[in-house]
């Protein structure tokens, strides 16, 4: 059979598809590029923003018709099929099947019950963590894959949902982890990133490699030229973990770490267990650690009881540490969560404004720290053509940076020493040195 997956969320979700695509060429099945084309289209969903669930649905809509045109089987995966696995078929009753994300191993097994049910399938989680094994094919000359290291979480934040649709947390044993990177560099690949909600407690209470040991066994291994890691939780953010920074030299100078807040009362009602005064102080750790490193985050506005001063002291969270890079929303209440419940909600419009004051404020900083690395020199991995200009290549610096530079194609997979020319609004504009040199001559 034909199949079309449409997919929604994050980097976990990306690499699930990854993994569901691998399980259905194994099992016969042929990919194509449109739902239209296909046999079976899959839909694999997000439901930790409210702005991703309205998308699935609405997209759920436009499939009803290609399924009563066609025929098309119609299966819907991931978090969405977890948190409404009870009522899902009965509000989309012309879906033939659902997995949640801990049940992907079962998506051939699905399909081919579906070809022979009249009636809506539901593989609902287990429990028994099969799919944290499933290893996605990786075509050779890739450069780039993820690697997930654990699944699920433990901290029950107030407003999230993940511990609802992706259970609790379960790590995989360090040697299939290890063993599957080794395979990635073979092939390969230069860069792996390790995925999981909290990879900080990885194999937390096993006995087994903790995060930093694992990490620094990636290092060891030949071929792999990059390692990155999300997401990290700041209460788990451990000494020695900060301290394989500068000293793991594959480690990339580049740490994703969500503070959600800057005021100590909302992160209480948050239920992040860390303050502002900690958050900061881990910061500076790694800053006086790796005073290169660039750091990323995620913050939640207009969460019920954030009044006037919360939100400044978020403000001033923000202008101080001066983020490189900041993924901001407005709260919108989850099913399932604590927080769905909490009174004093902000209404929608203050909330807005928040929002636009906080993401102008970010985007100023990020361009100004954007501009102060103009004359600096960049060890960038080359992954392809930019999509701005022809003539151009495109690839990271190792902060995680977006950089555009001139070259031959021949350059891709290489890691190449640009200076940077330009910084701009969200990505940098470099030269190679040796082309400078030769031009300077």
């Amino acid at each position: 059979m034909k199949y079309y997956i449409e997919n929604f969320g994050c980097q976990m979700n990306d690499h699930d598809v990854e993994k569901v695509s691998t399980l259905l060429h194994v099992a016969g099945h042929e990919k194509v590029g449109e739902a239209a084309a296909a046999d079976v289209v899959i839909v694999n969903t997000c439901c930790v923003r409210e702005k991703a669930e309205q998308k699935f649905y609405s997209l759920m809509g436009r499939l009803k018709t290609l399924k009563r045109r066609k025929g098309t089987l119609l299966g819907v995966t991931g978090c969405i099929a977890q948190l409404e696995k009870e009522n899902l078929g009965e509000r989309l009753p012309f879906i033939d099947f659902s997995l949640g994300p801990s049940s992907i191993h079962r998506v051939a097994e699905a399909i081919e019950s579906a070809t022979r049910s009249q009636r809506f399938l539901d593989f609902s989680d287990n429990g028994c963590g099969a799919s944290l094994h499933v290893r996605p094919q990786t075509a050779a000359g890739t450069l780039k894959a993820h690697v997930t290291i654990m699944k699920g979480c433990d901290n029950y934040c107030s407003y999230c949902i993940v511990p609802f649709v992706r259970g609790r947390e379960k790590s995989r044993q360090s040697s299939d982890i290890l063993e599957e990177i080794r395979g990635l560099a073979h092939r390969g690949v230069k860069e792996v990133t390790l995925l999981g909600q909290n990879v900080n407690s990885y194999n937390k209470g096993q006995k087994d490699l903790s995060f930093p040991e694992l990490l620094s066994k990636v290092n060891d291994i030949n071929g792999i030229e990059r390692i990155r890691f999300v997401t990290s939780h700041p209460k788990d953010l451990s000494r020695e973990l900060i301290d394989c920074f500068g000293s793991l030299e594959k480690l990339c100078e580049h740490i994703h770490l969500p503070f959600q807040s800057g005021s100590n009362k909302v992160l209480g009602l948050m239920n992040r267990g860390y303050t502002v005064e900690e958050y900061s102080r881990k910061l500076d750790l790694l800053k006086n650690r790796c005073n290169k490193i660039a750091v990323t985050s995620d913050c939640i506005v207009g969460f019920p009881g954030e009044d006037e001063k919360d939100f400044e002291a978020t403000m001033a969270l923000v202008k101080s540490v001066r983020f490189d890079g900041l993924f901001s929303f407005c709260f919108s209440p989850r099913k399932s969560t604590r927080a769905a419940d909490l009174p004093d909600s902000v209404p929608r419009e203050e909330a807005m404004r928040r929002l636009q004051e906080l993401q102008s404020v970010q985007k100023a900083i990020t361009r100004e720290k954007n501009r102060a690395l103009e004359g600096r020199e960049a060890e960038v991995l080359a992954e392809g053509t930019s999509k701005n200009s022809t003539e151009e290549l495109t690839g990271r610096a190792r902060s995680n940076k977006v950089v555009n530079f001139k070259g031959a194609r021949n350059l891709v997979g290489e890691l190449v020493e640009v200076e940077i020319i330009k910084g701009c609004a969200n990505s940098l504009k470099g030269a190679r040195l040796m082309q400078k040199e030769v031009c300077d001559a």
